[in-house]
């Protein structure tokens, strides 16, 4: 009798440690579902932040030109279809100003300058009159009497938001083309114009509405020569 009883202890010793065993198994069974639970939620949040950001992230390429001449860079713009219809109408007329107000043909001289007073404020037409008039050494008449041309090229227009007294403003770098008579010479010259515009009321000559029927007005403008812009090549 005596010898069963540490038997006895002995055997539920050991199914008191068996049954420590199993609870133990079975808390940590529950914690590691309770961990892999925590770990599934937090792979979920951070699945969802992801997807969320996606809109965020986009690749625009661009392309930057180098002007073989002088080493100017620029970044060109990308058209996608999308361009505010605005800003699409005033690149046109920013264009068409600089390419019509900066050339000379003395054949075409007398249309263009007032077709570049069609899109001129009062001031500025003023300052185109004293530039152009014959008796000033300086004019485009008396410089090119000779029979020299001026031709330009616009290279790009950058818009550069709302002006402080008004209006928008824009910057339009461009090339003069001066050939001299004879075709023995061009010069090159790389300017940038600086420009203040708005969109008024149509003027009532026809004439006017037919160069400018969206009233594009030139309310400031300011030239400037590009660095490293002037350069002669030999014509052919």
């Amino acid at each position: 009798m005596s010898a069963q009883r540490p038997l006895a202890e002995y055997f539920e010793q050991a199914a008191s440690w068996d049954a420590d065993r199993s609870a133990q198994a079975n808390r940590s069974e529950r914690i590691a579902w309770r961990v892999a639970l925590a770990a599934c939620i937090c792979v979920v949040i951070l699945s969802a932040a992801l997807l969320a950001l996606i809109p965020l992230k986009r690749v625009e390429p661009y392309v930057i030109r180098v002007d073989s001449r002088t080493g100017l860079v620029d970044v060109l713009p990308a058209y996608d279809g999308r361009e505010d219809f605005n800003q699409a109408i005033a690149r046109y007329f920013l264009m068409r100003y600089i390419s019509v107000c900066e050339r000379f043909d003395y054949a075409m001289a007398r249309a263009d300058y007032r077709q570049c007073g069609a899109f001129n404020s009062a001031p500025l037409n003023q300052a185109l009159y004293t530039r152009w008039d014959p008796s000033n050494p300086r004019s485009p008449l008396n410089v090119h009497r000779d029979g020299g041309t001026v031709s330009v090229r616009i290279e790009s227009v950058s818009f550069l938001g709302a002006a402080l007294g008004g209006g928008h403003l824009a910057q339009v770098r461009f090339e003069r083309i001066v050939r001299q008579p004879g075709g023995a010479r061009e010069r090159l010259e790389h300017w940038i114009a600086t420009i203040q515009y708005v969109f008024g009321t149509p003027a009532r000559a026809p004439q006017m509405r037919r160069w400018n029927p969206l009233a594009f007005e030139v309310t400031a403008l300011e030239l400037e020569p590009e660095v490293l812009g002037s350069t002669n090549r030999s014509g052919g």
